[in-house]
């Protein structure tokens, strides 16, 4: 089976069965809440979703820090995907960068311009893992406080037989602006509840006009959402320079011909960096070069002659 075949399929497996909950899209539809919703699926994938089965990382890690804990069980399964396997979850099975895919490749097709980004953008998803993601939820903490009295509530701590102050969550930030979430959660929600069409206002006209501009962006450009934004590709791109699976470059046989980087989703240039936390794993790269150049190698073993020996 060809790379490329094999990849479009397991794409779509990766839309299909994290949101395999079907029947909650029928009768009266409520997001499924069972155990398999505790499983954090290494993928931007909304919680909301009616037919959502596993819970978004993201989503949960905010949840937690929103409560002033740390996500280690998120950080552990995300963590150990990204030492094994890097990014290569994003280039392999993440619906919203499937649908970037697909809709850079109806761009070509209509002739839209397509829309070179810099290359300095793929730190911007780091400024929002750590300024939404974690810092965001955690400053929003506030007390809960008495309306008639303006006193702090408190509680006794039953372990310590301390008194405590009762605090109000924080903000889940970056799930109010997710686009993966308007269009995945925000919009069959609106639709398949009646009721709140009523009450629906200006943060998800919001989020609306976010998923708009988003949606027009994908057909001009290759993944921006992947490379500027997306906090899960920035904390599972860091895992790119010591994961088990690696990617090398023959300084020997390489032409610098860029070939690589024409076809690669994210325009990243694999002959410079093979390792760089922009590379989504996905070996378009593989079929790209005619002269061999790149190979799958793992963190044990390693040619001397390759692209690991210039910096990254």
């Amino acid at each position: 089976m060809k790379k490329a075949l094999l990849r479009r399929i397991t794409q779509i497996l990766g839309v299909i069965l994290p949101n395999s909950y079907f029947i909650g899209w029928t009768g009266n539809p409520q997001i499924y809440q069972g155990k398999l919703k505790a499983v954090v699926a290494p993928l931007l994938n909304c919680y909301a979703c009616p037919s959502a089965a596993v819970s978004c990382p993201v989503g949960s890690a905010q949840h937690f820090f929103a409560l002033k804990m740390i996500p280690y069980f998120v950080i552990g399964v995300v963590g150990a995907v990204g030492l094994f396997l890097g990014r290569a979850t994003c280039g392999w099975l993440c619906p919203f960068g499937f649908l970037q895919d697909l809709e850079f490749k109806l761009g070509r097709i209509i002739k839209l311009p397509h829309i070179k980004l810099p290359g300095w953008i793929g730190y911007g998803k780091f400024l929002f893992l750590i300024a939404l993601v974690i810092l965001a939820p955690i400053l929003t903490v506030r007390p809960m406080f008495d309306d008639e009295t303006g006193e702090v509530f408190t509680y006794i701590d039953t372990e310590t037989g301390k008194v405590e102050k009762l605090f109000e969550p924080g903000l889940t930030t970056f799930c109010k602006i997710c686009p993966q979430g308007a269009l995945q959660g925000g919009i069959p929600q609106v639709l398949l509840h009646p009721e709140l069409r009523a009450i629906v206002g200006k943060p998800f006209t919001a989020k609306m006009v976010i998923l708009g501009v988003c949606l027009i962006a994908f057909l001009m450009m290759k993944r921006p959402f992947c490379r500027a934004v997306c906090p899960l590709g920035a904390f599972l791109g860091l895992f790119n320079y010591v994961s088990l699976l690696r990617f090398e470059v023959d300084i020997g046989k390489c032409t610098n011909c860029r070939l690589c980087e024409y076809n690669c989703p994210v325009e990243h240039n694999i002959y410079k960096s093979p390792n760089s936390h922009n590379c989504i794993r996905c070996g378009e790269c593989f079929s790209a070069c005619k002269f061999g150049a790149i190979k799958v190698s793992n963190i044990f073993i390693g040619s001397k002659k390759t692209a690991e020996n210039k910096s990254v």
